[in-house]
Parts: structure tokens; C-alpha cells; sequence
């Protein structure tokens, strides 16, 4: 079973429940992030890789982060900064420093500073690293043209919404005195009654279209962290697919475009709890281009490349270097394009440390 389940989902899903409903809840996650259906061949993998790790000894457990997600980074740093780590905010890297022999030697920055160091960690993309921060000609060139290949479409448009009251769904109604219940501490997925919905929303965004009916993954995390909201008011944090990094006919994505397809999506939210849109005092739409263009990934991809099984292990982010170090001597890649792969776990970054640390002491 586990492993028809890296290949083609449905089957898997198929052979052990027979609600479509449940099913197709299950295979929301076999299809995060990824511009694939859940009739994909492959696509499983990306279901196991959400459901492999823990929280608290609780295996395939997920959690808010107290403060919002900024406050993970926030004690990743602290954690550093306490060890003597100097972390320096908005000082974009202009490119890599090299030695006469081709090794890493520091970083220098936009503002013509240069940070000199013994080895380079970089946890941005493969894309930025290899082909922005490195000259072209220090690279092999079929290392070159493989990072140029990685496949980082994405389908994924997040949506994070301020409203004045707690969404109230026909299938749990709130209660009279408005206070949060259960489903509201969960993820709630909508547009999920079957698994044929979200292949028909891929197919839509395959052909360019935003998808008329979007899978959307609605959470609420100010019940949980009041503190991220006014009181009485909630930020709703909505993970929707399936949209396009281009659409139809050679377009990009505009304002129209934008407010088109958050519409389409509050629509959808609305026939489920009523009054919905009613209570939206503002929103923030980033779509693939806007998450490539403020978060550096590239194609808007959230694991900086698909988890599909041509783009994972030995193949990650190209054969012979997914052991983090990389054809430049003392630069290694330690970010989500690295194995294991994107996911809030920390697993690269802990991988390539160690491969880093073994290299430094014998420089």
C-alpha cells in the first residue's frame, strides 16, 4: 500500500473509504501546493511527505504557531542570536564571493557590503542561488541546465482576510453568544465533496483558467491566538487552488484579475456560511507571480519545486547533489528546493548544518 500511495492517490483512497467526501478532504493534501491532480500519477507522495512527521509525539499532527508564523522565525533567530549568531534583516545578497579556486568565501550585499566566511549557507530557492547569485560560468553546465529544468509551477493563491465576526457555517451554525466552536480551531476545507471537484479545478487552471470552483483550505488561527485580531474580530487565512502563474491567452495578473478570482472564491465561502462576505473589512490576495515576487519563490512555488517524484532524494535539486553541498566548494543549500523537500519542519536546514559542520572541521 505505501508504496502504490506514491504514485497515484485515488487508487489508494479508492481501495480504503468509501466516502467521497472524506476522500477528497484527504486528497487536499496530496495536492498542496502542487499543480496536479489528485488523480496525478505521483501525487501520493506529496500526501505522505504532509503526513510523516509529528507534533509532540502526535504523528501527522499540525498546529498554530502562537504569535502567527513570523514568531517561528522570530525564535529561530533568538535561538541563534543567543549562540553569538549576528543576523542582519533587509540586506538583500547581491551575489556569492568566490576564492581563486572557485570555493565559497562570504556573501556581498546590495549595499556593496561583503560578509567573509569559511562556507555559505543558502536557504534560498536553487533558482536564486545557482543562477542569480553564482556566475554561470563557475557551474557545470548540465548542473546549469537541470536547475533551469526544475519544474515550479504552482497553482497556489493565498488569501488572508480581516472579518468582524466569526464565519458561521450552515453545517454548524454558532452558537447564540458567538463564542468560537471546535470546527472553528480546525482546518476546514471547502469545494471538497468529491475528488472529481478538484481534478475538474485543475483541469481548469491547466488550461489557464483560475478554477471556477477552487479548493479552499479555510482557517481561523485568531480563535486560537486572539491576540492576532481586535476583539470580536478574526483574521481568516484561506489557502486556495487552483489558479495559474498565467493565464489564458498570455495574460498576467492584474487587479481585475485578482479581485475576479477572490471574488470567486468568497462566493464559494458564502453558499457555505452565509454572510460571509458581509463581514470582510479587508483582504490581501497573492497570487503565484505576487509569491514569487515578495517571497523569492520561484513560479510561486511554496516548496521551491514540485515534490513530484522526478524532483525528490538523489534528484534534489539535481542528481549528485542532494547531500547539500553544491559544485562550488563551501556553499551548500539548506532551503526547501533541498532534500527532504518544503514543509515547516526544518529538516534541510538540519541536514545541511550537520553536512557543514563535518566540512568545517576540517578546513
Amino acid at each position: 500500500a505505501s508504496l502504490a500511495l506514491l504514485f497515484l492517490l485515488g487508487q489508494i483512497l479508492d481501495h480504503w473509504f468509501e466516502s467521497e467526501p472524506l476522500k477528497a478532504t484527504l486528497a487536499t493534501d496530496a495536492v498542496i501546493g502542487a499543480m496536479a491532480s489528485p488523480h496525478t500519477p505521483g501525487s501520493g507522495y506529496v500526501l505522505l511527505h504532509h503526513v510523516m512527521g509529528e507534533l509532540e509525539g502526535r504523528r501527522g499532527a499540525w498546529g498554530y504557531v502562537a504569535g502567527g508564523m513570523g514568531a517561528l522565525s522570530q525564535a529561530i533567530a533568538q535561538a541563534a542570536t543567543a549562540r553569538g549568531a549576528h543576523i542582519f534583516a533587509e540586506k538583500a545578497v547581491c551575489h556569492v564571493l568566490l576564492g581563486r579556486d572557485g570555493e565559497a568565501q562570504g556573501v556581498a550585499l546590495q549595499d556593496g557590503t561583503e560578509v567573509r566566511s569559511k562556507l555559505v549557507l543558502s536557504n534560498a530557492s536553487p533558482q536564486i542561488t545557482f543562477l542569480e547569485l553564482i556566475p554561470q560560468e563557475q557551474l557545470p553546465k548540465e548542473f546549469v541546465q537541470r536547475i533551469r529544468q526544475v519544474d515550479t509551477c504552482s497553482p497556489v493563491t493565498k488569501i488572508n482576510v480581516a472579518v468582524d465576526r466569526l464565519p458561521s457555517f450552515l453545517a454548524a451554525p454558532n452558537a447564540r453568544d458567538g463564542q468560537p466552536l471546535p470546527h472553528h480551531q480546525c482546518s476546514i476545507h471547502l469545494n471538497c465533496e468529491g475528488t472529481q471537484l478538484l481534478h475538474q479545478a485543475f483541469t481548469e487552471a491547466a488550461q489557464g483558467h483560475p478554477s471556477s470552483r477552487p479548493m479552499i483550505e479555510l482557517c481561523i488561527p485568531s480563535v486560537l491566538d486572539p491576540g492576532l485580531a481586535p476583539p470580536g474580530c478574526h483574521v481568516v487565512s484561506l489557502f486556495t487552488q487552483y489558479t495559474p502563474s498565467m493565464l489564458a491567452g498570455g495574460r498576467s495578473w492584474d487587479e481585475q484579475a485578482r479581485n475576479a478570482y477572490a471574488d470567486t472564491v468568497f462566493d464559494c465561502i458564502e453558499d457555505y456560511a452565509p454572510g460571509f462576505k458581509a463581514s470582510v473589512i479587508g483582504r490581501d490576495i497573492l497570487t503565484p507571480p505576487d509569491l514569487e515576487r515578495i517571497f523569492g519563490l520561484p513560479g510561486g512555488n511554496i516548496f521551491h519545486g514540485g515534490m513530484s517524484l522526478d524532483q525528490l532524494y538523489f534528484a534534489r535539486p539535481a542528481p549528485s547533489y542532494s547531500g547539500y553541498r553544491s559544485p562550488i566548494p563551501g556553499l551548500y543549500l539548506c532551503g526547501s528546493g533541498a532534500h527532504p523537500g518544503g514543509g515547516v519542519m526544518g529538516a534541510a536546514g538540519r541536514n545541511a548544518a550537520q553536512v557543514a559542520i563535518k566540512d568545517f572541521r576540517h578546513l
